[in-house]
């Protein structure tokens, strides 16, 4: 492994066909010589984070809905924050955006976070399957932005392809479906 991903983004290319991640934008959360976790960025369930998770309601605005994070473990809720203090994170992801740790109580993460996002599942890779990947043609990789995580999702997929510019600027314009076009 050469350099941690943790806090870059992972932009699905047209070649990742696993409908797990087709068109999908991953913030990588940690990674290291053992894998990577991952949390997708712009797949929403239709469930609010009051029904699936009333403890966590608090943290987030009325109808925030539950994101899916990833293919593992879909009953696994992680909670991804905008700290106010860094230091009561569970662990940084980059900037001030970091995970929130289990323990920590919602009344007092409501009082030193800026946003929450609620996540059900994460993505994971063991050691050296993330690096393998990224030899393959499957992931374009980007330095994460903190509105990438906590601004509306729209189409994050091709925004993000936009902003790294060049010939990722023509592959935004690709139709979900190219057979249609």
């Amino acid at each position: 492994m050469s350099e941690s991903l943790r806090g870059q983004l992972l932009i699905a290319s047209p070649a990742l066909l696993d409908p797990n991640f087709r068109r999908t934008v991953v913030l990588i959360v940690a990674h290291d010589e053992d894998g990577a976790v991952g949390l997708i960025l712009n797949r929403s369930t239709s469930t609010e984070v009051a029904e699936a998770v009333p403890e966590l309601a608090q943290l987030v605005e009325d109808g925030a809905l539950v994101s899916v994070g990833g293919p593992v473990q879909h009953e696994a809720v992680v909670v991804l924050a905008e700290w106010d203090d860094v230091d009561e994170a569970g662990a940084i992801v980059f900037e001030d955006v970091g995970l929130v740790g289990a323990e920590a109580e919602s009344a007092s993460v409501a009082a030193v976070t800026r946003r929450v996002r609620v996540f059900a599942g994460y993505a994971g890779w063991t050691g050296g399957q993330l690096e393998a990947e990224l030899e393959e043609p499957s992931w374009i990789v980007e330095p994460a932005e903190i509105e990438d995580v906590f601004g509306e999702v729209g189409d994050l997929w091709a925004s993000v392809l936009r902003r790294k510019g060049g010939a990722f600027k023509l592959l935004a314009t690709m139709p979900e479906d190219p057979s249609l076009n």
